[in-house]
């Protein structure tokens, strides 16, 4: 009996080391387990962050040869040489990137974003960059596809090189793009519709620019979708959707379809490659160390009390004292209200100056009148209603013109100048001193693009400029007459001749306004003579590979 029970209990012990030794194994398995997952788990995450640092450097790379393509097209009009090309290490990580010419530049029109539609010589590049951690774990190969593309400048029914502002009275409509480089303000009267894309480097913000010493008004502002649906800028309870709204990006894609755009949907700021060093005026100052000057591209130039005519080959002939020359160009002297000074101007009559074959062959005068005495030196047109051909007038003075022009049988045209004033066909300059009720306009045409200057709203005391509806000055009492217009507009710096600040009501009193964006800009050969370009910068196709580091 007691040895009965001895083996009794030595089987059980028996199974309870078997039980303990089967717990400790399955102890022991789960443990082992427990550090290979969390070995794994290390390891994951170990790769997760070198494929993080991978993608960083090699991202780093990406963004110094687009900074350096865009900064060289920016500054000097041409891609950086030699081509954005380096090996660098960072901490534990390196990478490598290289830029490659895919060829010359073509003519081709922009298929994307929002400048889609646009025609220019566009020239493109292709980045990769390839990141690594140094141990050769992981590996990160990026692309990205630049375009820069120089687009003439008229394409634009409206283009702002500073704050653009559209604050009309009367019903006003804008039938083509218009962009800014800074800071867009809408508002209007009325309505103000706007037919085309709407781009701004800045913000896009209805109401008025600070410092105007303007109320505001709550008209419509209507801009087309891209169904070419009118969608207004105000919501359904009277506020307004611009740059200052919650969620902006997301709602302006939703109300326009992309055709609004400012510097929250990445919008960048356009560039003027003919100035490669200076300001944009070295368009329309003189050429001495100014290689940009239109006085350099002229056929014909009047300057320094003397006119020089280009010939056929190359040559210059002085034309100052030619009969046809001094009965085409003369000297006239009139009142400027908004200035309040006397203007002497250099008179242009434009067909006597090509009943006398003096029109430039190229296309491009250049004039400019000496400043100083106490009066305003200007440049003015007379008789332009029919041009003998394409052609386009340059001053650093302000510019008048006088009379119907480019009326019959248009061509390409164009004017750059400090300042831009339309006179109608019944001015006189007898009756400029006169009071508002003896300068009373007749309806004028003006088929031309212009390229001008106005004063700062808010600067050197003065309140607003007169937005975009005054852009081109008047002189005159208008009411009930119309101003036709058709071309494109584009204010590039602040005027520094004509300064006087605008007003209403003492000098001139405003036109209708039959504004038209000129659809014939939109074909190249309808450019009028030396239209300037401006360089578009675009990121295009982005892609990121695999990379075997080892």
């Amino acid at each position: 009996m007691i040895a009965s029970n001895f083996d009794m209990k030595k089987r059980e012990s028996g199974i309870v080391m078997i039980i303990c030794l089967a717990l400790l194994l399955i102890l022991s398995l789960i443990g082992l387990s427990s550090i290979l997952t969390s070995n794994s788990d290390m390891q994951i995450s170990g790769n997760e962050m070198n494929h993080t640092g991978a993608f960083y450097a090699a991202e780093s790379g990406i963004e110094k040869a687009a900074a350096s393509i865009a900064t060289s097209y920016e500054t000097v009009g041409a891609p950086p040489s030699p081509l954005p090309c380096e090996t660098l290490t960072d901490n534990k990580y390196k990478y490598t990137y290289i830029t490659t010419d895919m060829g010359a530049a073509t003519q081709t029109t922009l298929n994307k974003g929002i400048y889609k539609g646009l025609y220019g010589l566009v020239k493109t590049f292709q980045i990769s960059s390839v990141g690594f951690d140094t141990n050769g774990e992981a590996g990160v190969n990026l692309h990205l596809g630049m375009q820069d593309a120089l687009v003439p400048l008229f394409q634009f029914a409206v283009f702002y090189e500073q704050d653009l502002e559209i604050a009309p009275g009367p019903n006003m409509i804008l039938g083509g793009r218009v962009h800014s480089n800074h800071n867009t303000y809408l508002q209007a009267n009325n309505n103000l519709n706007i037919d085309s894309y709407l781009s701004a480097a800045g913000d896009i913000i209805h109401g008025r620019k600070p410092g105007s010493g303007q109320s505001e008004s709550d008209g419509n502002v209507f801009i087309k979708d891209m169904n070419g649906v009118y969608q207004n800028m105000k919501n359904a309870d009277n506020s307004w959707l611009d740059s200052r709204s919650h969620d902006w990006v997301a709602n302006s894609l939703a109300r326009w379809g992309g055709l609004v755009q400012d510097r929250s949907h990445e919008v960048s700021e356009m560039y003027l490659p003919v100035v490669t060093n200076g300001p944009t005026t070295n368009l329309i100052d003189r050429a001495t160390n100014n290689a940009d000057s239109y006085e350099n591209k002229a056929g014909l130039k009047i300057v320094d009390n003397q006119a020089l005519y280009l010939q056929a080959d190359g040559s210059w002939r002085d034309i100052t004292t030619d009969p046809g020359f001094t009965a085409a160009v003369t000297y006239g002297s009139f009142h400027d209200g908004r200035e309040n000074k006397d203007v002497t101007s250099l008179d242009i009559d434009l067909q006597k100056l090509g009943d006398a074959h003096l029109y430039p062959s190229n296309g491009i005068i250049y004039a400019s009148v000496p400043t100083g005495g106490g009066t305003l030196s200007a440049v003015r047109l007379k008789n332009g209603s029919t041009l003998q051909r394409s052609l386009t007038v340059a001053t650093n003075n302000p510019l008048y013109t006088q009379g119907n022009y480019n009326t019959i049988n248009k061509k390409p045209s164009a004017f750059l100048a400090d300042a831009i004033t339309v006179l109608s066909g019944n001015w006189s300059d007898a009756n400029s001193r006169r009071s508002l009720d003896y300068r009373n306009a007749t309806a004028t045409t003006v088929n031309a693009s212009f390229l001008t200057g106005n004063t700062e709203t808010g600067a050197h005391g003065q309140g607003y400029n007169g937005g975009l509806e005054n852009l081109v000055r008047f002189l005159e009492k208008w009411d009930g007459i119309t101003y036709n217009w058709k071309g494109s507009a584009v204010d590039l710096w602040y005027s520094r001749q004509a300064t006087a600040a605008w007003s209403y009501g003492s000098y001139y009193t405003a036109p209708n306004r039959d504004w038209t964006f000129d659809n014939d800009l939109l074909h190249i050969e309808n450019l009028p003579p030396g239209t300037p370009l401006v360089n578009i910068i675009q990121r295009m196709d982005w892609k990121e590979q695999l990379y075997s580091a080892r």
